[in-house]
């Protein structure tokens, strides 16, 4: 599960990079950082919930 959630942040950090970087991808990035954020809340909590 952990593992998955790393290569979905690494995804999406490269989608953002790639949106960044190309001036007509802007729309790109921002999908990209939204998911980034995304996921990582979601990691951050399912992690939390399986210490318990």
């Amino acid at each position: 599960m952990v593992i998955l959630i790393v290569v979905l942040l690494v995804l999406w950090l490269i989608t953002a990079v790639i949106g960044f970087a190309f001036k007509g991808l802007v729309w790109l990035a921002i999908v990209g950082i939204v998911l980034f954020v995304g996921t990582a809340v979601i990691g951050f909590v399912r992690r939390n919930a399986l210490r318990r």
